[in-house]
């Protein structure tokens, strides 16, 4: 099938918007990349006796041979939270599984893993974007001694895959091969939990019911189950091509798991510099597996999250891509999953159901994604139309399922959910922000309210509990950007704004904060920038203003007076209660610094981007 012609065409925008920074990044990965010599060539004697001191004395002799690649094994584990634990056994099946593919592999370095989950309206929250740029910072300290010739990436939540992304492509000359965890097993059905959520909001139940709903729902290792950002992280990687062909979702502790995680290692010695197959990460992702990567977003109805952290990850490589590039995206891209919150299906549902294979087969076949691009599994996407299995214990690949197993949660992109990919570019004189509406119903797309304005998501909810909400209004909960307060997510407003709604109130949320990779029922015109503590026009809305929310035409204005709204000036906020406690004041350089949503908000500056 030919490409369409709008993927061509933002594709090529793309390409040559990106020229000059792309070209100066791919001088220096191949000024690294030496094929054939593994890194740790380049140490001292000393430099590599300390290198492998510890290491048992079969691999020492195998350190010493320079024909052998070592491979990196950099870790995001922990026992705290469900989608990393079970990482703790990745590393010694990946170690014997180099050692039998003729390589050998070091743990070379942990990266910090927190959840949105536990710290959602908390002030954790606010470390809580920042904590990418450290885990970026984190990888290349783990990669800085100079011992490996490829990556094992093991990471799998919000921050923790685009970190690693980043800091695997400031490495660009290393081959990079992600080895996911896997979902958790469904729990509760997804609306029931949603339920009990409004229910204790409203009153009507208490804490023990809450905190039960919740365990039943989270209830296991491995990532949670809604379609977040998450796994959205592990759609990434599969349509970027940077795990195993159907990796993304396969439950942990299955022997399948344990199967791809330790073929993941004989394939990263494939693809390092002495293999037969060497792919550097930094040429591997190009321009069009960055589109890939949106188009994937797009038809799954990914998190809004990446609205920023692909951005982020685009600009680590180079590529210079904008909210335009998504918008014209997605009016040609069909929605063809529906997993909550854009439906009651779980990723076990989607995968089970045909899952990222279906997916890709799909949108290849419609002209809607890019084949010729590179993966660790080679040149072409068309393999990861495929599914892995076990025949006797033996790992196999085989074809993707023809038909969908339930088409309420997948579809065909000639039957899809919808023609397009339901996220959407919302500019105006408040600003740009970027709205998800493939969960909302038409009926609630457009909103045309007056402002309420709240500097904290908390004061919000307690004039919810007080009753003075019981209206039609567009609540804008501003100084939550990068620089204000590290752009926490607002998903506690969720349940507040979703019992308006369906008390028949017209509702809507216009903010410079994040809302989530759960991003719901309710129009939220999110990451809006620039930011109120930037200068943004979102600060000067005041109380009262009549606020168009217009998702259907991606209009986001103050219908205020052009004069008027010319000459007023921004709000101030008292931000000091940001900058202490639970860590923050040790972030006070990354809100100082960093840059708006839509160039990914990042805290520090590669030298390209100066």
């Amino acid at each position: 099938m030919a490409l369409h012609p709008t993927l061509s065409a933002v594709t090529d925008r793309i390409i040559a918007r990106s020229q000059p920074r792309r070209s100066a990044y791919l001088a220096r990965v191949r000024a690294a990349a030496q094929q054939g010599r593994v890194e740790r060539a380049h140490l001292s004697c000393t430099n590599l006796a300390h290198a492998f001191a510890a290491m048992p004395d079969t691999v020492k002799i195998h350190l010493k041979e320079e024909h052998r690649p070592n491979l990196a094994i950099v870790s995001s584990y922990n026992d705290m939270l469900s989608a990393h634990q079970p990482l703790a056994a990745f590393p010694a099946w990946l170690k014997e599984a180099a050692l039998a593919a003729g390589a050998t592999a070091q743990f070379a370095g942990g990266v910090p893993a927190m959840c949105d989950g536990v710290t959602q309206g908390q002030p954790g929250m606010e470390l809580s974007l920042f904590s990418r740029d450290v885990i970026a910072m984190s990888t290349a300290v783990a990669l800085s001694h100079q011992m490996f010739d490829a990556a094992l990436y093991l990471g799998v939540c919000d921050k923790i895959v685009p970190g690693l992304m980043i800091g695997a492509l400031s490495f660009g000359h290393l081959p990079a091969l992600f080895v996911p965890a896997g979902p958790m097993t469904t729990g509760i059905a997804n609306d029931e939990k949603a339920k009990v959520r409004q229910l204790y909001a409203e009153g009507k139940v208490g804490r023990d019911a809450l905190l039960e709903s919740e365990c039943q729902s989270y209830h296991g290792p491995g990532t949670c189950t809604f379609y977040g950002t998450a796994n959205s992280n592990q759609m990434l990687m599969e349509i970027m091509g940077l795990h195993l062909p159907g990796a993304a979702f396969v439950n942990p502790n299955t022997p399948l798991r344990e199967a791809l995680t330790r073929a993941a290692a004989a394939q990263g010695a494939k693809i390092a510099a002495q293999g037969e197959q060497f792919t550097p990460v930094g040429e591997m992702i190009d321009e069009k597996s960055i589109v890939n990567a949106i188009v994937g977003l797009l038809a799954t109805g990914g998190s809004t999250n990446h609205t920023m952290h692909i951005v982020a990850i685009a600009r680590a490589a180079g590529i210079d891509v904008n909210w335009d590039d998504f918008d014209e995206l997605s009016a040609i891209i069909p929605l063809l999953v529906r997993a909550y919150p854009n439906g009651k299906a779980d990723v076990n549902h989607f995968h089970a159901a045909g899952g990222m294979g279906f997916v890709i087969r799909e949108l290849l076949s419609a002209g809607l994604l890019h084949e010729d691009v590179g993966t660790v599994m080679g040149r072409g996407l068309s393999r990861y139309t495929q599914e892995p299995w076990l025949d006797n214990g033996e790992l196999k690949w085989r074809d993707a399922p023809a038909v969908s197993g339930d088409d309420s949660v997948l579809r065909t992109a000639a039957n899809p959910f919808s023609a397009d990919g339901g996220l959407k570019l919302m500019a105006g004189n408040i600003g740009r922000g970027v709205i998800k509406v493939s969960a909302v119903k038409a009926e609630h797309r457009v909103v045309e309210a007056p402002a309420v304005v709240f500097h904290d998501q908390n004061d919000m909810l307690a004039a919810f509990k007080r009753g003075e909400l019981e209206k039609d209004f567009v609540a804008v909960i501003r100084f939550q950007g990068p620089r204000a307060n590290g752009m926490p997510e607002l998903h506690k407003l969720t349940p507040a704004l979703t019992i308006l709604q369906e008390r028949g109130f017209k509702v809507a949320l216009v903010t410079d904060g994040r809302m989530s990779g759960a991003s719901g029922k309710v129009p939220a015109a999110i990451h809006v920038s620039p930011e109120a503590l930037s200068g943004g026009a979102i600060g000067k809305i005041k109380d009262g203003d009549l606020i168009r929310v217009n998702a259907e035409t991606g209009e986001l204005a103050a219908l205020v007076d052009s004069a008027e709204w010319a000459a007023r000036e921004q709000a101030q906020a008292d931000l000091s209660h940001n900058e202490y406690g639970i860590g923050r004041e040790l972030f006070a350089v990354f809100r100082h610094v960093a840059d708006h949503a839509e160039a990914g908000a990042m805290s520090f500056r590669h030298p390209d981007w100066n």
